[in-house]
């Protein structure tokens, strides 16, 4: 199962305006985030982050009321962190 997980933009990468890392649960990846830069993306925004790109901006009170909805689906959520751990678009 693929789910979109909520993560919070910790940094744009210099020279590639596409990319920006994210932090979900203490895993920090590199995701495209070229779909929703038009609504002007920078550290401390969320996204909801679906096979390594941000499909959509969020607030932080969405985020946390998803990743806590997250959390009570148990192994799920846990093999996505994983698959997002050993992921890497750079």
């Amino acid at each position: 199962m693929c789910l979109g997980i909520p993560g919070e933009i910790v940094e744009l990468i210099p020279g590639q305006p596409e990319l920006a890392k994210v932090e979900v649960a203490g895993v920090r990846r590199a995701i495209n985030v070229g779909l929703v830069s038009q609504d002007g993306i920078r550290p401390g925004d969320w996204v909801l982050v679906h096979v390594g790109f941000a499909m959509s901006k969020i607030d932080e009170r969405e985020a946390a009321a998803t990743l806590e909805l997250l959390r009570g689906l148990g192994q799920v959520y846990a093999d996505e962190l994983d698959a997002l751990a050993e992921s890497d678009i750079t």
